[in-house]
């Protein structure tokens, strides 16, 4: 189901502009369609209000839960079955927070991420994506939504505006709380700044060189590291929020101090964040993340050197959550890697890397 559907459907049904928004609030915050003081039969059209049970059923279907996997960090890596059968994952997190997918797979193909493995299946509609909220909220309160699950938003920008349109006014999430998450594409940056609701920003960096980060996100837009630097300063600079720069610590790869000088040199006086991650390993790709204290090292040395930097750890590491990981144990057994895949990988890098 489209949200341009849906709406299209309670207007058919008698809904004007204050039934739909009514309609779609209650929706989007998990709360029954006949809550409040009043009758419905007191304001609503009954044709609308006889259509509001089933509604309700497929709206509840679009987004179920396949299986929930709680971690020690307080965060829980939730398997969502979608109306047709395909699934895609969502991470509560700690601090009522609600990490969505946008796309059943991705066609990114980010090397160090299982779900860039599968490539992508098929959208998530708009409707699904509000879905996964609408669930979410039956488990726990949900007041951020980040957009880092499954997928890359701006390959899917249409569903994905309007989904934070409709969070952002009938959601009850605060627009600095939607946090739209992208390798870097210049139709999210032209499209974002004419919504209604304008997000943050997150910016899927992983490293400050053009032929690494080629490598490592070989199907993300071709666009120098400084230029998407500066069109995400300008965003940011018209919003009001940082952008927060992604960096998956790679152990080896971009955890040396060529990095961090280039880092320094990309962000000093940008209006930004960089959220260092250390790398949430899958057993069938050969990466490994650094220890805690070389993680910890580096996020000192960018502070020392003028860069705001918090230091995170991958919700679900003691599940195996990373993103991809749920649904890929749920389609079929897990087999390994080959090892001459992996050797073939290795060759890519200009560092050794190792089965993780």
């Amino acid at each position: 189901m489209q949200l341009d559907t849906l709406r299209a459907r309670l207007r058919a049904w008698g809904a004007n502009p204050q039934h739909e928004a009514r309609v779609l609030r209650l929706w989007s915050q998990a709360l029954p369609q006949d809550s409040g003081r009043r009758a419905l039969s007191s304001f609503m059209p009954a044709s609308l209000r006889n259509a509001l049970p089933e509604l309700s059923a497929q709206l509840a279907a679009l987004a179920t839960l396949h299986s929930q996997h709680p971690a020690e960090d307080g965060s829980s890596r939730l398997l969502i079955r979608l109306h047709d059968g395909q699934t895609v994952e969502s991470v509560l997190l700690p601090r009522d927070g609600l990490c969505v997918s946008s796309q059943v797979g991705c066609a990114v193909g980010c090397v160090f991420c299982m779900t860039g493995k599968e490539g992508l299946v098929r959208q998530v509609t708009g409707a699904e994506i509000v879905a996964q909220v609408a669930l979410a909220r039956t488990l726990r309160p949900v007041k951020k939504v980040v957009f880092m699950g499954m997928g890359e938003p701006s390959h899917n920008l249409d569903n994905v505006m309007q989904a934070i349109e409709l969070l952002g006014t009938q959601g009850h999430i605060g627009h600095k709380n939607l946090v739209f998450s992208t390798v870097g594409d210049e139709r999210a940056f032209a499209l974002l700044p004419q919504g209604r609701v304008q997000p943050a920003m997150a910016l899927s960096l992983h490293t400050t060189r053009d032929d690494l980060r080629a490598q490592l996100l070989p199907k993300a837009p071709r666009i120098r590291v400084q230029d998407l630097v500066d069109m995400a300063e300008v965003y940011a600079r018209s919003t009001g929020y940082p952008i927060q720069y992604q960096w998956t610590l790679l152990e080896g790869i971009n955890d040396t101090e060529e990095e961090i000088d280039g880092i320094v040199r990309l962000l000093h006086g940008k209006y930004a964040l960089m959220n260092m991650i250390p790398y949430n390993a899958v057993d069938d790709l050969p990466f490994k993340r650094p220890s805690w204290e070389r993680a910890a090292q580096i996020a000192r040395q960018l502070h020392q050197r003028g860069i705001l930097t918090k230091l995170r750890q991958s919700a679900g590491q003691d599940v195996e959550g990373g993103c991809g990981q749920l649904r890929a144990r749920a389609m079929a057994p897990r087999q390994p890697m080959p090892t001459s895949a992996v050797a073939a990988t290795a060759k890519r890098f200009p560092v050794k890397v190792s089965r993780a």
